[in-house]
């Protein structure tokens, strides 16, 4: 292969530049074709820990199970994860190495391009296929200057660029014509076609569109990808409030923290037929139930207050005192003890909190990352439980003494000594069915039985491909790569 570089970008955050190239690499996997997925630059909250003890987006992590590989760090070179409305941790090759605002961020721009070309540099070496996924919009003008993430990196590598547009959002025509537009002449011609997503209805009343497109532009539509409903493909930002399941036999909510990180440790629970699963944002009544989860996150001090403010803690008090049931992963499991100590000011100023007091323990926040993937046994009836584990605090304390999880040589988390509180540092405790059946039967619900997610993530990025195959021209698409 002569290029062996094609990049996806977006009108738009959301537009479906995330799955459409994970769906893109499952057809190439299948044709036989090595491939692999790239993001220069990423913003999100919700990561996963890569092979080589790192940390990269979630979609790419997605995008690489597509492929059928694991992980790796440089796959996403570059994550940035926001812990203020102003600053942001930066991560690079997997490791953070400092917290910048936007203006310090904008500066380092060319060192973190050298990071990105580094690894595709890397990647070009092993892989006969790269599918690249932009972030965001190319036409930001703003960010045009040293950028990395979009057609600075497309004009970099000179690689071909197909340019996705959600028509359900409305204003199709206008985002992909704009968008066009508002590139230099060299990045026009760099765009050989669109694809549009999120179709709804007979696409015989669009043909007209499409054909005035392909003149206007002088550049292919590759496709109409039609709105596939109920498709799961993880996301890295989206929250989906409720599941409104009518029939559930257990209902779980989970607070909708500001800094909310690593949402999809919930997936398993919201696609559960039986669970009534919630997401309970600001200002929102909070209604009783079975189990509550305090989620990840990566201002704990912050949204520990935010919980406060929000009636949080008066709303856990009486949930214990009927015996309901209460998690706490990662973050929340940090909340649970007595106090977060944050000596260095690594999540916000530097300072400490008083935790809810559930388990007698104390957390310290520290600079060095701990990245890990774990196998091993829940405390209930030793359940095979899966997962990684993403944080900067070291807890300590004689809860810890009555561990959630245990492998040779390994404890993590704590159960309480009434049976009704445990909290963990893995994110992922749902993902394996073993785990998740138990985990439900110990909140309450009789005869649980939950869904295999694994082999529904498997299923899902099939259909994905699947309707790629069908409505888009990909052998087109494959001879860009020509």
């Amino acid at each position: 292969m002569i290029n062996k570089t094609l990049m996806i970008q977006g009108t738009t955050s959301d537009a479906g530049k995330s799955i459409f190239v994970a769906g893109l690499c499952r057809i190439l996997k299948r044709r036989g074709i090595s491939v692999v997925p790239f993001k220069p630059q990423n913003m999100a909250l919700n990561s996963a820990v890569t092979t080589d003890g790192g940390e990269i987006g979630r979609a790419q992590a997605v995008q690489a199970q597509a492929c059928g590989l694991q992980a790796h760090s440089d796959m996403n070179p570059v994550l940035i994860k926001p812990n203020s409305d102003v600053a942001a941790q930066i991560i690079i090759h997997g490791k953070a190495i400092a917290d910048m605002d936007a203006i310090d961020f904008h500066a380092y721009k060319s060192t973190a391009m050298s990071a990105v070309l580094e690894s595709h540099q890397r990647l070009s070496e092993q892989y006969n296929a790269i599918i690249v996924e932009g972030a965001g919009s190319p036409a930001e003008i703003n960010l045009r200057d040293r950028d990395i993430a979009n057609m600075g990196f497309a004009e970099a590598v000179d690689c071909p660029v197909l340019l996705i547009a959600d028509i359900d959002r409305g204003g199709v025509f206008a985002h992909l014509v704009g968008t066009v537009d508002l590139l230099s002449a060299s990045e026009q011609q760099r765009i050989k076609g669109f694809i549009i997503n999120r179709f709804r209805g007979d696409k015989a009343l669009l043909d007209p569109g499409l054909d005035w497109l392909e003149k206007r532009s002088d550049k292919i539509v590759y496709g109409v990808l039609p709105y596939l409903q109920g498709l799961h493909i993880e996301s890295e930002d989206s929250l989906i409030q409720r599941n409104n399941n009518t029939d559930a036999l257990i209902k779980i909510i989970v607070p909708a923290l500001p800094r909310i990180s690593n949402h999809t440790d919930f997936d398993a629970l919201r696609l559960h037929p039986k669970v009534d699963f919630e997401y309970i944002g600001p200002g929102q009544a909070i209604p009783s139930c079975d189990l509550i989860i305090l989620p990840g996150s990566k201002s704990v001090r912050a949204d520990y207050n935010w919980l406060l403010e929000n009636n949080w803690g008066e709303y856990l008090n009486k949930h214990l005192r009927y015996a309901g049931k209460l998690i706490g992963i990662c973050g929340g499991f940090q909340m649970l003890g007595q106090f977060i100590d944050d000596p260095e000011g690594i999540e916000g100023a530097a300072g400490s909190t008083t935790g809810f007091g559930f388990f007698d323990m104390q957390t310290e926040l520290k600079h060095h990352k701990q990245l890990h993937k774990r196998s091993a046994k829940l405390f209930l009836n030793n359940a095979k439980v899966t997962g990684y584990e993403i944080h900067c605090g070291i807890s300590h304390g004689p809860a810890l003494l009555r561990p959630a999880i245990t492998d040779d040589g390994f404890t993590d988390g704590a159960v309480s000594a009434d049976d009704q509180i445990m909290g963990s540092y893995l994110h992922g405790l749902f993902d394996e069915k073993p785990a998740c059946d138990q985990l439900l039967e110990w909140a309450g619900m009789n005869t649980a039985e939950a869904i295999d997610y694994m082999a529904l993530k498997e299923r899902e990025i099939d259909r994905l491909a699947d309707a790629i195959e069908q409505h888009i021209d990909v052998d087109a698409i494959i001879k860009l790569l020509n």
